[in-house]
């Protein structure tokens, strides 16, 4: 699980796009706590502590405690919207996280032991379909990643979801179907060089049966001679 990361804020005493703008020319980042059966409470962050924070690569799969007004708020990013230039963070909305709170996250995937795989040290190609799972977990039991072992899968074989031992306190927020997560595939290449073997013979191969016609018309001719 990833360790909770701390990000100072102040309320925000004025809405609006002209007040968000200002917040921005100070460096700091408009934002809104919301959720568990409260008023949403419009706050403001430093923007490069936000930043800092954002290229740790988990901030979206991270606890937040938000440190308000002498309070510490536990609170789940849900969305960051970016600045379609500069890619600057715009905006943050922060969901409120209530004790023993379960709460849907995006978690990344890693697979492990690809050189176990002897489908892949054939020559196949791992297709992933999931770069990420769906999840509903414990808001203090959240993953980092989740390692999915391919040892021993040959060239065809499919990961499904219940083929996945999910760590505790988590479980698959998609459950109306065994959905794939990733195939072992021939590359294009292999397929098309064995297509061609098999559709093409040598254009100078003569099929068994002509070749056994003509040696049966050539001891014809010498008997006769």
């Amino acid at each position: 699980m990833s360790d909770a990361l701390t990000l100072p804020a102040e309320t925000r005493d004025r809405a609006g796009k002209g007040a968000s703008r200002a917040l921005r020319r100070e460096g700091r980042v408009p934002a809104v706590i919301y959720g568990g059966k409260e008023a949403p409470t419009p706050i403001h962050v430093e923007e490069r502590l936000l930043i800092k924070q954002l290229d740790t690569g988990h901030f979206m799969n991270s606890i937040v405690e938000i440190e308000l007004d002498g309070k510490t708020v536990r609170t789940l990013p849900k969305d960051v919207a970016f600045h379609p230039v500069t890619d600057r963070p715009n905006h943050v909305d922060f969901l409120r996280l209530a004790k023993g709170a379960k709460v849907d996250v995006a978690v990344p995937v890693l697979f492990v032991n690809e050189e176990a795989s002897p489908g892949l040290k054939k020559g196949g190609v791992l297709n992933v379909v999931r770069h990420e799972l769906e999840l509903v977990c414990d808001a203090n039991k959240i993953p980092n990643e989740i390692e999915i072992d391919v040892t021993g899968l040959e060239v065809g074989d499919s990961i499904h979801i219940s083929h996945v031992k999910l760590p505790e306190g988590s479980e698959s927020a998609i459950t109306d179907r065994d959905f794939t997560i990733a195939t072992v595939v021939a590359p294009s290449a292999l397929k098309r060089a064995e297509a061609e073997e098999s559709d093409e013979a040598p254009a100078d191969a003569v099929p068994a049966t002509e070749q056994n016609a003509e040696d049966d018309s050539g001891e014809e001719e010498g008997g006769e001679g």
